[in-house]
Parts: C-alpha cells; sequence; structure tokens
C-alpha cells in the first residue's frame, strides 16, 4: 500500500503543496464542496498524481474521522497539508470559530494520533493571526492546550467579546499557531513533525472574495504599500511547504513561518 496525504481543503494553496510533495503517495483530498474536491483530484490525476475526492466538513470531528478513516484504508498516513478553511468575508463569527479554530484543532489532533513515524503536517493559518495585539502568558496557554471540545466555551471567544469576523479570524489564527507549538510536543512522540504556514495577500479565489469584498480597499492598499509591492501567489507559499515536509527541514518543528511580502512589518512601522 502507498504513502498516504491528507490534504484539507480544494483550493490552490492546498494543491501546490500537494503537487511539491504528493508525487508517488495516495493524496485523499477532502473539502465540504465535493464538486471542489473532485475538481482539484481530477486536476492532479491528469498531471500524474494518484488522488481521491472526499466529502469533509472541517466543523464536525466525525467527519474529520471518516476522512481519516478513508485515508487510513489506503496506507499509512506520513503527510498532512491542511489548507481548509473560511474567511472573514465567507462567514459568521460562529462559522469562522468552528471552522477555523476549533476543526482545525480537532484536525492536528486527530491526525497526531495516527501519523506515522517520520510523518510531517503543515497547516495554513494566515498573516491576520499576527496583527493582534499580545494576549498574554493565560490566554495563549489556553488557546494551545484546552481540550478541543472545550476550545469553543473560553471566554475569549464568546461573541460579547469578539468585535467582528476579521476579529474572529485572527483570534482562530492566532489559536492555530499555539496549537501547532502544542501539538509538535504530541507529533514528536511519534517521531512526526508539525508546522503552520502564515500567507498573506495571496492570488486565490478566497482572496479574490476578500478583494470584492467589504475589505476590499483595504486589503490592495496592504499589498501596494507592502515592502513587495504585489500578492503573493500559491506557488510561493508551496516553496515554504517544501522546506518545512523535506529532509531540510528535519529540525523544524512546532514554528510558524510568515510569508506575506512584509506586509505585517508595513502595517506596524510602515509609514
Amino acid at each position: 500500500m502507498k504513502q498516504v496525504m491528507i490534504l484539507t481543503g480544494a483550493g490552490q494553496i492546498g494543491m501546490a503543496i500537494a503537487r511539491r510533495m504528493g508525487a508517488g503517495m495516495k493524496i485523499v483530498i477532502g473539502d465540504k464542496s465535493p464538486q471542489h474536491a473532485a475538481s482539484i483530484a481530477e486536476t492532479m490525476n491528469r498531471a500524474g498524481f494518484d488522488a481521491i475526492p472526499v466529502e469533509m466538513d472541517l466543523s464536525s470531528r466525525d467527519s474529520i474521522l471518516a476522512l481519516i478513516d478513508t485515508a487510513r484504508s489506503c496506507g499509512e498516513i506520513s503527510m498532512l497539508v491542511n489548507a481548509a478553511g473560511v474567511s472573514p468575508s465567507q462567514a459568521s463569527v460562529e462559522t469562522i470559530l468552528r471552522v477555523d479554530l476549533y476543526g482545525t484543532a480537532v484536525l492536528l489532533e486527530e491526525v497526531g494520533r495516527v501519523i506515522s513515524r517520520g510523518g510531517v503536517g503543515v497547516t495554513v493559518s494566515s498573516q491576520s493571526g499576527h496583527r493582534l495585539p499580545a494576549l498574554g502568558e493565560e490566554a495563549d496557554r489556553l488557546l494551545a492546550t484546552t481540550p478541543t471540545e472545550e476550545l469553543l466555551v473560553l471566554e475569549i471567544l464568546q461573541p460579547r467579546n469578539i468585535r467582528d469576523t476579521l476579529h474572529a479570524y485572527q483570534l482562530a489564527k492566532r489559536c492555530n499557531v499555539k496549537r501547532v507549538m502544542a501539538e509538535a510536543v504530541k507529533w514528536g512522540r511519534r517521531g512526526a513533525r508539525i508546522n503552520s504556514i502564515s500567507p498573506g495577500i495571496i492570488v486565490t479565489p478566497l482572496a479574490l472574495d476578500e478583494f470584492n469584498g467589504p475589505r476590499g480597499d483595504f486589503y490592495k492598499e496592504m499589498f501596494a504599500r507592502c515592502p513587495a509591492g504585489r500578492p503573493g501567489t500559491a506557488d510561493e507559499v508551496a516553496n515554504v511547504a517544501e522546506l518545512l515536509m523535506g529532509p531540510r527541514g528535519s529540525f523544524i518543528t512546532g514554528s510558524d513561518f510568515l510569508v506575506d511580502g512584509g506586509a505585517t512589518a508595513s502595517y506596524f512601522y510602515g509609514a
């Protein structure tokens, strides 16, 4: 049986990473939209990969477990690429927390239980997690270590403490980074590694939703003023994933990598 990669989120970033790392593997593609999963699987199969689509809802533990069962029936899970999620312009505060925060935490936890020795994972977070002020040691610890089924009852995540969908997204992405740190300790006991990547504005269908949404002008100005002077591409995120998931990244785990063309630096310290 083949080594198996789980790819969650049938989008451009996830596919770019899978194309770098998935040659010779069975790639199990999970997405809430069966059509999107099937489309990405077909694109990859036409390029010589071996991919199958699976309907998966990241907000549901049962759905995540079903995806993992499908993957295990194909072979030993040795890679995870989590690129699933919703954006501030696509969803409500509740949905963002349920998918991007809780769902990611559950996925990292459940894959970490079965990942093979020498296995590796990356989860796609966001520059938004770097925009929040420091939350404090206690809040960071709670985001990192609270049992997954208790995460959404944390005081910091209650609706009265969340301003809008962007704030919810920032909290979710900050939580992603903290969960990766905590999960890296557990994955390490199995001889496996897990890291996160925090992209800035990357040209994808999701980003185009943001460009055309209520904060579109803000985002356009952000990349126009950043040191790179442009948005990024999915392949530039995949460049980083290739390092993290390959043998040259063997000493890197529990870390987050900001890939935003300097937009966060400009946000804090630009004109």
